[in-house]
């Protein structure tokens, strides 16, 4: 079990602030959005900030899709387990997001870029669905340099596990690869997240540089299918590309990759390198009505799943508390977890659950205890 200061995990992305309002058809058309998507902000999508602002009962909320995961493994681990990297501007919003971090208990490390602004995710939600569209502005110019600094290495070089979110492969590859082989060399976890459809799509040479390095690899139904078109693989079922990904050349052949890919409300799908067909594993029912926002619902997920790697636990447990996290996270407004009412160690899920409980039971003992 991680103790005190020492950050088991270490997540790297780019931290932003979500915007999230709600939204209709026609706002979508307006920006050329669609409805269960993330794109990366053009011209002509820069207004659509301020108009959910002023527009849209928006709500501000600490993003980024690696710092929500970084936050949810945190919610689940003990105190200071977790660290997060990235680059903010020196501004206000940033100043947002460090408070959120401390309040979850999460080290914030940020590179500081004063001539550009924090970046901002516009989340519009319809129903169950939410469009992304992120200006990373100052999350774009992480260097390096900042990793590899004497004040950050060390850290680098005490976690035991590192998480590096797929949109940081818009940002700064040379810091991913880094962590890469830091990994292989040291024989530490590697773990990277598809993130979006365009990752694959657009970003190819630099999710296939790190891939022979993963020896975890999460993503959804969607981000697989992009992965397969852009990787000869296409009409190949979601297993079959789960599979294809995991029996990819690995530099570190101590671990095996496993592969996870989520689907929504059906079941998670799990391929390890070597071995034949996938594991399903059922999600828990969540009733519609208690369904409040679907944003973040993957990055609660990875932070679930990583918390039972870093603790040690089973693949089999590790998916479940994944799911648990994603469970927690879509009855709230964007990738937040609900306090708990004992503010003591253990949190509820090492309190409350154990491999031979039944996941029903473990979801309605929370409702207990929320």
């Amino acid at each position: 079990m991680a103790s005190k200061g020492d950050y088991g995990l270490l997540c790297l992305e780019n931290p932003l602030l979500d915007i999230q309002g709600q939204g209709d058809a026609a706002m979508l058309e307006k920006y050329g959005l669609k409805a269960n998507d993330a794109i990366l902000a053009e011209d002509k999508h820069m207004d659509i900030f301020d108009d959910l602002l002023n527009n849209r009962d928006a709500k501000l909320i600490a993003g980024g899709a690696a710092q929500n995961t970084a936050r949810g493994a945190q919610y689940i681990l003990p105190p200071s387990s977790v660290l997060f990297i990235g680059c903010v501007g020196a501004d206000s919003t940033a100043d947002t997001l460090r408070d959120a971090c401390k309040t979850a208990g999460l080290r914030a490390e940020y590179l500081v870029d004063p001539s550009l602004p924090t970046g901002r995710c516009g989340v519009v939600i319809t129903g169950h669905d939410r469009s992304l569209v992120t200006h990373l502005a100052a999350a774009n110019e992480y260097k390096l340099s900042h990793l590899t600094s004497p004040e950050i290495w060390p850290l680098v070089r005490a976690a035991r596990m590192y998480y590096v979110g797929g949109y940081h492969l818009t940002a700064c590859p040379p810091a991913a690869m880094a962590l890469a082989e830091e990994a292989a060399k040291e024989n530490k976890v590697f773990a990277v997240n598809l993130s979006a459809p365009f990752i694959p799509q657009f970003f190819k040479e630099q999710l296939d540089s790190v891939i022979p390095y993963c020896d975890y690899v999460i993503g959804n139904e969607t981000e697989a299918a992009a992965y397969a078109e852009s990787h000869g693989l296409a009409g190949k079922s979601v297993s079959e590309i789960a599979v294809a990904i995991a029996g990819i050349e690995k530099v570190n052949k101590q671990r095996k990759r496993v592969v996870v890919i989520t689907q929504g409300t059906e079941e998670t799908l799990v391929a390890v390198q070597g071995e034949q067909g996938v594991k399903g594993f059922q999600v828990h029912d969540v009733p519609k009505e208690a369904i409040c926002d679907t944003t973040g619902a993957g990055d609660a997920f990875a932070g679930g799943f990583l918390a039972g790697l870093v603790e040690s636990k089973s693949l089999e447990e590790s998916v479940h508390m994944g799911q648990w996290l994603a469970s927690l996270s879509i009855k709230e407004l964007g990738p937040q977890y609900a306090i708990f009412l004992f503010p003591t160690f253990p949190p509820y899920y090492e309190a409350r659950y154990s491999l031979g409980a039944a996941y029903p039971q473990f979801h309605t003992t929370h409702e207990i205890f929320r």
